[in-house]
């Protein structure tokens, strides 16, 4: 088969939807590398040194007007060079598909992620809410198959964008392979010394922005007197200022640490020698760092209700993302109880499995034809 994707956050996004679509091409020209594969992006970045193998042609805007306009290109354009390709799918990787591409000859498929936007609106700007509506619906209206990410999002895609549910279908995302490799003594220290961990401490990875709810955590942990240092890694928003100026006003600068530039390849190391991964967001489409997490072998507390139980599996610890006495009594059980972890990280293990490569790849190519 002869197969494109809308590639533009593969080329521009180091995590999120950048993470999405690179796993989404590599799986399938790793695992089906008899079809040949049609990447599109309206530019790259300096900042992602991606290179997919196989059989791969990577095409940009090609006319002055097409680079100049890169956005157009990519919404208005990008049918007649889906249609010239004579492709047999095009995948719109990261929510949208081009204007008029059902009329391209090609099967057409769009992945969504959540639609957060609607369910949590007092997060987004209006224009934005507006534009992601718009892009979102027409794509879900035009694709011959929509993909969401979970169950939760499929609901969503029904419930707010009033799509037919047979044309959805849930194929769960993963994590990088790197979280299944167990980082050295040597490498342990040398991440320590980098980043000036503690030698034991909780874990929280994401943006740090107020529906990821970090400030919740250190919240707790002072309040109820738990005495064990926080590290939160994630980039950088307004709201991070929130959580400084409460650290700063109960002087716990050495209780809450927060990793704004950690690298890809640290980031495995980071998550090994924490004692326990807490991700109390309000909301998300899956939750990809709940992966990373059973992956890596230590114990999960997360939210109860939306997708988190999809990800998370029967052996997390679900808690009211609000209640600070629910969470700290989780904490305090699974500091406490040496068995309880063991049994928790090994269920884990077990658990991610479904999430792995070859499923994902074999569920993926299931849509597709």
């Amino acid at each position: 088969m002869k197969i494109g994707f809308d590639s533009k956050r593969a080329f521009t996004n180091i995590s999120g939807l950048g993470n999405y679509s690179r796993s989404t091409i590599d799986l399938l020209t790793g695992f089906y590398p008899a079809n040949d594969y049609f990447l599109y992006t309206p530019s790259k970045s300096e900042k992602i040194s991606y290179n997919p193998s196989g059989k791969v042609k990577i095409t940009e805007p090609k006319s002055f007007t097409e680079k100049s306009l890169k956005s157009y290109w990519r919404s208005f354009k990008l049918s007649k060079y889906i249609k010239n390709d004579k492709l047999d799918i095009y995948h719109g990787l990261s929510n949208e598909l081009p204007h008029n591409a059902h009329k391209t000859g090609a099967k057409t498929i769009v992945t969504v992620h959540d639609l957060i936007f609607l369910r949590y609106p007092e997060y987004f700007k209006k224009i934005d809410r507006q534009i992601y509506k718009k892009k979102f619906g027409y794509s879900c209206r035009i694709a011959d198959k929509v993909i969401a990410t979970s169950e939760q999002t499929k609901t969503d895609i029904v419930n707010f964008l009033s799509i037919d549910e047979k044309k959805i279908e849930t194929v769960y995302q993963g994590c990088n392979p790197i979280y299944y490799i167990e980082s050295s003594n040597i490498e342990r220290i040398e991440i320590t010394q980098k980043y000036k961990l503690p030698a034991q401490y909780i874990l929280n990875v994401g943006t740090i922005e107020k529906r990821k709810n970090a400030l919740f955590i250190v919240k707790t942990l002072h309040e109820k007197n738990i005495d064990i240092p926080l590290v939160i890694v994630g980039g950088q928003t307004p709201y991070q200022d929130l959580i400084e100026q409460y650290v700063a006003e109960n002087k716990l600068e050495n209780k809450v640490i927060i990793l704004n530039n950690v690298s890809f390849e640290d980031l495995p190391t980071i998550y090994q020698m924490a004692e326990l991964f807490i991700y109390p967001s309000f909301f998300e489409g899956f939750g990809i760092p709940i992966i990373e997490a059973l992956n890596s072998k230590i114990p999960v507390i997360t939210t109860k209700g939306g997708c988190f139980s999809e990800t998370g599996g029967m052996q997390t610890t679900y808690v009211n993302p609000e209640n600070k006495e629910e969470l700290s009594e989780a904490i305090l059980k699974i500091l406490n109880d040496k068995e309880k972890r063991k049994k928790i990280i090994k269920e884990g293990l077990i658990f991610a499995e479904r999430f792995k490569e070859k499923f994902i790849a074999q569920n993926l190519l299931s849509v597709y034809i």
